[in-house]
């Protein structure tokens, strides 16, 4: 099996997953993924798509307008390279199956030059059209029966890299099709319990319950981080590669709300959505770069958070509480859907932080924990990455 995918450390850290089970389950696996995710990969046959969207981040941030201002300097140049490096390393290593992130648009042609299945990987639901829901990223409101033309935008991604296409064909010794053939299987790794299956979704669509490696029993938290932990209750706070506006200024309310609503708090910095001024430094709060999902929050009062996928299963599956603070793309999607199904306050837009709204969210978060807790314990039902696993090799 090749997995490929494209992104931050949310995108690359499912995919490991998966390919930790595949292996278990007695299969030959290659990850092609960007450097530098953060994300632990031993055991596993990981190489490079010679791209690091951490550094990419760190670089230019992540808002649309500094996306379009280094289009041509830095996003078309990362791109060619998740659109091209993947048919070289088919190429190579002939895999019976190429499973791949939204990204990745040269995998359907690698699929038909090779002669193999194309299983798609839509991290978020943002490619299958339905009427229950506007795509991710695009808008929250219910459009009704337009919900569907919201996701129109992904299926047009690919006329805009037709010379990368072009080179990837040729490694392949072929040529890009006027139409590109569907997947044989898509895969959402979401949990059900979250997203309820929209009826009118193809039978080739599985949503299979999230991908993750659980923490080992004999996992410990590191000794500053537990130490804080066995203090008291703490409120968590962490935006992981969400720099954009003033980090410091954002780092100022979320503390300020903590203090406000009585809460001790735990910051991950990230790669730049938070920055913590000297001076707001005290007994009750405590500063890391980056904490183990797995074993900090099922400890946290709430989690205060961008709403990425991947740590709102996991404040789900912790049974804690989220109050999301968007930036971009899919996570005004998630802070919606779990105001909406009583999981959480609403969300608060970044730009629209401030510590009040963020007191009074945390103040109302304990109307959310019982509902919390009822999907906290449905999702040990999911069986993620055995169930991909399972379609994977059907296909």
């Amino acid at each position: 099996m090749l997995l490929v995918t494209a992104g931050s450390r949310g995108d690359v850290e499912p995919f490991v997953a998966l390919a930790r089970t595949a292996q278990r389950a007695g299969h030959t696996v290659r990850v092609a993924a960007p450097d530098n995710s953060g994300v632990a990969a031993d055991g596993v046959d990981l190489v490079s798509l010679g791209v690091d969207y951490s550094h990419l981040i760190q670089a230019q941030g992540v808002s649309v307008r500094a996306a379009i201002a280094n289009y041509r300097r830095a996003v078309k140049p990362a791109m060619r390279r998740v659109i091209v490096e993947p048919a070289r390393i088919a190429r190579d290593f002939r895999p019976d199956v190429v499973v791949a992130h939204p990204k990745v648009l040269s995998a359907p042609l690698i699929a038909a030059a090779l002669d193999i299945p194309h299983v798609l990987v839509e991290m978020v639901p943002a490619v299958t059209p339905t009427r229950a829901f506007a795509a991710a990223g695009t808008v929250t409101a219910d459009l009704g029966p337009l919900n569907r033309l919201t996701y129109r935008a992904a299926s047009g991604a690919a006329a805009l890299f037709r010379r990368d296409l072009r080179e990837a064909a040729g490694l392949l010794g072929t040529r890009v099709p006027r139409r590109p053939a569907p997947p044989a299987a898509t895969l959402l790794p979401i949990s059900p319990a979250l997203l309820p299956r929209p009826v009118d979704w193809p039978p080739s669509v599985h949503l299979t319950g999230p991908w993750h490696d659980a923490a080992p029993a004999s996992a410990r938290l590191p000794a500053e981080i537990a130490a804080f932990a066995e203090a008291g209750p703490f409120a968590y706070a962490g935006f992981g590669s969400m720099a954009a506006g003033d980090p410091r200024e954002r780092a100022r309310a979320v503390v300020d709300a903590a203090r406000r609503a009585g809460h001790r708090l735990l910051v991950a910095t990230g790669l730049g959505g938070l920055a913590v001024a000297d001076d707001l430094r005290g007994e009750d709060l405590l500063v890391v770069d980056t904490v183990p999902h797995d074993l900090v929050l099922p400890r946290a009062v709430a989690a205060i958070h961008h709403g990425g996928i991947g740590t709102v299963q996991a404040a789900l599956r912790a049974g804690t509480v989220s109050i999301v603070v968007p930036f971009i793309a899919d996570q005004p999607f998630w802070g919606a859907l779990l105001h909406r199904r009583a999981l959480g306050p609403a969300a608060i837009p970044a730009r629209r932080l401030t510590a009040d709204r963020l007191a009074d969210a945390l103040a109302a978060a304990p109307r959310y924990a019982a509902a919390v807790a009822e999907v906290a314990a449905r999702m040990p039902h999911d069986r993620g990455t055995d169930a991909a696993l399972e379609v994977i090799a059907g296909s």
